[in-house]
């Protein structure tokens, strides 16, 4: 699992404006003076959208991403650390977890290791953008229904986050894996609405790479039909989560840790 920064440059705006503003906002009224500790962090995008002043653990195995992550996001702790060994986390003294575009990388034993090791010291956890199987290309064009069935098939692959990954069905394992342990949990959608341009040029030859990969023969030509339409408009549904623990679970991990 790796990115490139050029991409995750690419696609910041996009998900700058497809974040839910009322589930960032509740995000960072809950983290207040507290700890963040972002997972997969990237660039660090996902921080720098937070009001400033706030305090940051930024997390990635890619020391090149998480050396421009720390420098783009002043006074941040950088840590190196490979996201599939959960029991390695440096979740101490953190008060709220966030993650983009991240967990529906992830297997379901993962995500469900992830809610029990959040839900033991009472860390909340803010998720941004989680595929949720929406992909739409207009206007239509022959091969669309092949090829998005192939692009969710390879969703499916390993990723390196503990086996096969969820893709499309990581919401709602992460949502169920919460509730499950008493966290309160508010989702709402944040899809990506692209016009023509090179975001959207750059998601049609992603789509197609993974089609192909996934063994659709139809892939490549689709997408050369989709670039000399000039692409058109894209929608890929997301959903974005906050799972906060119950008011009584926060109390009583108070007292457990209060001298």
């Amino acid at each position: 699992m790796g990115f490139d920064a050029a991409w995750l440059d690419l696609r910041a705006p996009a998900d700058a404006a497809a974040r839910d503003p009322g589930l960032l906002a509740a995000a960072a009224a809950w983290l207040g003076d507290g700890l963040a500790l972002d997972l997969g962090c990237g660039t660090g995008a996902l921080a720098r959208a937070f009001p400033a002043g706030r305090r940051w653990r930024l997390v990635d195995n890619d020391p090149a991403l998480l050396s421009l992550a720390a420098a783009r996001t002043p006074g941040a702790e950088a840590v190196r650390a490979d996201l599939a060994g959960l029991a390695g986390l440096p979740l101490g003294g953190v008060r709220l977890a966030t993650a983009s575009a991240l967990l529906d990388l992830a297997s379901a034993a993962w995500i469900d290791g992830l809610a029990a090791r959040l839900a033991a010291s009472g860390i909340g956890l803010y998720a941004a953008l989680t595929f949720d199987g929406r992909l739409d290309f207009a206007p239509p064009l022959a091969g669309d229904a092949e090829v998005r069935a192939a692009f969710l098939a390879h969703q499916g692959r390993d990723k390196g986050l503990g086996g096969p990954a969820l893709g499309p069905g990581a919401a709602d394992r992460l949502a169920a894996a919460f509730r499950a342990r008493g966290y309160v949990v508010r989702e709402a959608d944040s899809p990506w609405r692209l016009g023509p341009g090179p975001l959207a040029a750059a998601l049609v030859a992603g789509v197609a790479a993974a089609a192909g990969e996934a063994g659709c023969a139809g892939a490549a030509g689709w997408g050369r039909a989709r670039a000399a339409s000039g692409v058109g408009s894209a929608l890929v549904g997301h959903r974005d989560m906050l799972a906060l623990p119950a008011p009584s679970a926060q109390s009583k991990t108070t007292s457990v840790s209060s001298p």
